[in-house]
């Protein structure tokens, strides 16, 4: 591995060389089914020829100019955001992260408009993960991402999702600004927030004047049924959101969504972006949306997960020694473990099956949302042989009567 590069990831040992749909081959000419996606950015799966098509067209047209200038395709990809979204406006980014940044942006800019410039705190939850920029890791409180860069911002907030009551005793705080909520925590262990708390949490921001701010950067463009998770619930939606991830299909791009009115402090020249909303991005971002916004394709994310749901079930039955739970929403799937979830990891690449990890001790799998029902069962059988392969070396949790019943 090169010295030339930080040392930042504990990357494994697959030099990837191409992909085709779900499949990914490495340089040394092993094949594995991929259900990590990108951390659920491959939306469409690898070189999938429509976005290849719109970005190929693209480059040999024009590659990037500055915001300055309006980019036809911005205008177009926002038209479809907002009409499919409780959103009238977006500002286009590079980046989940960056996304974040905007929203909680937004969300103290509008205060200050409204000339309650005390109002900053933003209230987040314990197990969330919304990004690596300095807001963002203050907005998640995680202290391992915390550690080392100095002091912590002031105004963010960490609660617990089990804790209505303290919840809403912070909420109702004149010094609130926003709430940030990711409704499927995917980082944090594929853990999927349930309606009546997205509700509750709605109408005590509205009560109180606090904005909402949806993180759906991992949830969101299709990944658990709906084009974002919020939508199961009626009555739900935001004042602010940010999306990325599934939104490129692989192609960096990020966006924040806001209603007018949460965004009318976001006036010319308060924020901004060098490559965000470039053209390449836009054409590949509208392309991606043309495919997961049919009705068919959410569809078929749905039937995809009952499969793969049902095939989690049979296996939780069978190795109660490695599975305490299954989680998730739609393709955003977790399995928690008794076994260390970096080990099983590792594992299941050598049975050619590549997962990710999670908070909690969790296995995330993250498939692409045009997987097909034959590849799920691969991914499956995959999964079934790595679990099989950690019984034998002893691994997890053993309960004598579950194991011989197994």
């Amino acid at each position: 591995m090169s010295q030339a590069l930080m040392p930042l990831y504990a990357r494994a040992q697959i030099e990837v060389e191409r992909g085709e749909g779900v499949w990914l081959e490495a340089r040394d000419g092993r094949r594995f089914l991929d259900c990590v996606a990108g951390i659920a950015t491959c939306s469409l799966g690898h070189a999938h020829p429509g976005l290849v098509a719109a970005l190929t067209a693209q480059a040999h047209k024009l590659w990037h100019v500055s915001n300055i200038f309006r980019i036809p395709g911005q205008e177009e990809l926002a038209e479809k955001l907002t009409g499919a979204t409780f959103a009238d406006l977006v500002y286009f980014a590079n980046s989940g992260t960056e996304a974040v940044e905007a929203a909680l942006k937004t969300a103290r800019r509008y205060h200050f408009a409204k000339g309650n410039p005390e109002r900053i705190d933003v209230i987040g939850f314990a197990g969330s993960f919304h990004g690596r920029t300095y807001a963002a890791i203050n907005a998640s409180g995680n202290p391992t991402y915390l550690e080392g860069f100095g002091p912590r911002l002031p105004g963010f907030h960490q609660m617990s999702v089990d804790d209505l009551p303290a919840l809403a005793e912070a909420i109702a705080r004149p010094t609130t600004a926003a709430v940030i909520v990711e409704p499927v925590q995917g980082e944090g262990g594929a853990r999927a927030l349930s309606g009546e708390f997205l509700l509750e949490l709605r109408r005590l921001t509205r009560e109180h004047g606090v904005l909402l701010i949806h993180d759906e950067v991992q949830s969101g463009m299709g990944r658990t049924g709906k084009l974002f998770a919020h939508q199961w619930f009626p009555g739900a939606e935001p004042d602010i959101m940010a999306i990325a991830k599934a939104l490129g299909g692989g192609f960096p791009i990020g966006a924040c969504l806001a209603s007018a009115e949460a965004a009318s402090g976001m006036v010319t020249g308060v924020h901004g972006t060098t490559f965000g909303g470039n053209p390449l991005a836009m054409a590949v971002g509208l392309a991606v949306f043309d495919v997961i916004a049919q009705d068919a394709a959410l569809a078929h994310v749905g039937a995809m997960s009952d499969r793969f749901y049902s095939g989690f079930a049979a296996l939780a039955a069978r190795y109660p020694d490695q599975i305490v739970e299954t989680r998730g929403k739609g393709l955003l799937m977790g399995l928690k473990l008794h076994a260390n979830n970096r080990e099983v990891m590792a594992l299941a690449r050598e049975h050619g099956l590549l997962v990710a990890g999670g908070g909690e001790n969790c296995v995330r799998m993250l498939p692409s949302l045009l997987i097909t029902a034959e590849e799920v069962d691969e991914a499956l059988s995959r999964l079934d042989a790595t679990l099989a392969d950690a019984r034998a070396r002893g691994w997890g949790q053993v309960d004598a009567a579950s194991a011989v019943a197994a």
